[in-house]
């Protein structure tokens, strides 16, 4: 397989399953929990306030999210522009979900902003707005791969 000819996707139409849905997600969530980790650890350790370490955490959580489906993307033989636009579409709307619901949950718990990363409120915070944020998303790519849209655009490719 060469980068000219990557395999053929298999766009997916019709209803998604749950389990098809909930691998995409935990995809998305890994990436975006190796984003929110760092950045909010970067953040803390830097001092910085409130809006700074949510910026950070989520221009990470969007790197690491792309990247963990640019990686097998390109060890398929897809060139990079190909690889790029494939991930943007399989990835954008569940990363935006995930950070919107991830930031939202830890801006709720009080205290959470300000909690060191020593402080078990830093992590279960953190641990409770990924798992909310998993089950907000899960639907919402369940709907998005039944209309051939979302992760389905990459699954031939797998």
């Amino acid at each position: 397989m060469t980068e000219e000819n990557p395999p053929a996707p298999h766009h997916h139409t019709g209803k998604a399953s749950w389990a098809t849905a909930a691998s995409a997600t935990l995809h998305c969530l890994t990436g975006c929990a190796i984003g929110e980790v760092l950045g909010l650890v970067i953040a803390t350790w830097l001092g910085l306030s409130n809006a700074p370490s949510i910026a950070v955490a989520v221009v990470l959580a969007f790197f690491f999210g792309y990247l963990l489906t640019l990686m097998p993307l390109r060890r398929a033989g897809v060139d990079w522009r190909t690889a790029i636009k494939l991930a943007l579409a399989a990835d954008t709307l569940s990363i935006l979900v995930m950070e919107i619901v991830d930031n939202g949950v830890v801006l709720a718990v009080p205290g959470a902003m300000d909690a060191t990363l020593t402080s078990g409120l830093f992590w279960g915070s953190l641990a409770l707005s990924l798992l909310v944020a998993f089950l907000v998303t899960t639907p919402v790519n369940k709907w998005v791969i039944g209309r051939g849209k979302g992760h389905a655009v990459i699954h031939g490719y797998h």
